[in-house]
């Protein structure tokens, strides 16, 4: 009887990492793949990268960036929406997501119930950027020169609903003019047209479009912030530029699909925070343009959640068509 018990619980010691190896596997056992809905060296794409290269250090698994642009970053979005919440596939997304949300009903997923924001990281304005070779040297010029033509004078955007794109239409709906939009797969290619003189202005993100003007190679007309920018102080707000109660940021952040453990969702937002707390990660962000904003889980779900509310009563007043 005695040697009967001890083969049952030799027996079911060694059945026990197997029935529990799972529970037990500390996150992450391996690679973690991190969706970006954007083209390489886009806004998002340069801030993501940033982040995942520091998260493969801390975490001590490669943090893999893929880029899958279209539908301003839904793909990316429904990918991972519909991947397992094992904390292995994660999405890098921007402020173009509750946009999205906002606007479109028809998406394959469910912005709300299928993505689970976990962690802020940056909330940055955009730049309005021209053309060297453009008149409007400065916000009313350029509004002046919509006016004298209307529908003629075009604008880039990374993607139909993005945030650039909103903030060109936020533009036109302000000030009652009109423009022709033009789409790219990305603010990289949407720079290079406007440099090139294929379209006339911008509302870049920063680390795409300050580096141009710091080069000389664009002019800068103004920040979508409230207030200055600190990277270019010398550049003016929309408002300070006369187009009055203009305002939005570039928020950027980590999304994973909805029911992934708690456990999880907090080692990357802890370690995330941990991570834009270094001098070092802070000294990147500068120079990249970008600003840094730090929020843990709760946080950044009242920002998503309250932007998806924002944007569809902009929409809606402002009559946006995002066709």
């Amino acid at each position: 009887m005695i040697n009967k018990t001890i083969k049952k619980i030799a027996i079911s010691s060694l059945l026990v990492p197997f029935i529990f190896g799972t529970a037990f596997a500390a996150y992450p056992d391996k690679p973690i793949k991190m969706l970006i809905g954007y083209a390489p060296g886009s806004s998002t794409d340069i801030v993501g990268r940033m982040v995942a290269n520091e998260l493969s250090v801390a975490l001590k698994q490669p943090v893999i960036v893929e880029n899958r642009g279209g539908a301003a970053g839904s793909l990316a979005a429904d990918a991972v929406a519909k991947s397992a919440p094992d904390g292995y596939t994660i999405l890098f997304a921007q402020n173009g997501l509750a946009i999205n949300v906002a606007a479109n009903p028809k998406l394959p997923f469910n912005g709300q119930k299928d993505l689970a924001p976990v962690v802020g990281v940056a909330a940055t304005p955009h730049i309005l950027i021209v053309n060297n070779n453009l008149k409007a040297k400065n916000v009313v010029e350029l509004v002046a020169m919509l006016k004298a033509d209307p529908g003629k004078m075009s604008y880039g955007s990374s993607g139909i609903g993005n945030s650039d794109h909103m903030a060109g239409e936020l533009l036109l709906a302000t000030t009652g003019t009109q423009a022709i939009h033009i789409p790219y797969k990305g603010g990289a290619p949407a720079a290079t047209d406007l440099m090139g003189g294929q379209i006339d202005f911008y509302f870049a993100g920063m680390p795409v479009g300050l580096p141009l003007y710091k080069g000389e190679k664009v002019n800068a007309l103004a920040v979508t912030s409230k207030n200055r920018f600190s990277g270019a102080p010398e550049v003016p707000t929309m408002q300070e530029g006369g187009v009055k109660g203009y305002e939005m940021s570039l928020w950027q952040g980590i999304f994973v699909p909805a029911g992934t453990p708690a456990a999880i969702v907090g080692t990357l937002n802890n370690t995330v925070l941990k991570i834009l707390e270094t001098p070092e990660m802070k000294e990147r962000f500068v120079k990249a343009g970008v600003q840094i904003a730090p929020m843990n889980t709760q946080q950044f779900a009242d920002l998503y959640n309250s932007d998806i509310a924002r944007w569809k009563v902009v929409i809606e007043k402002a009559k946006i068509k995002l066709d």
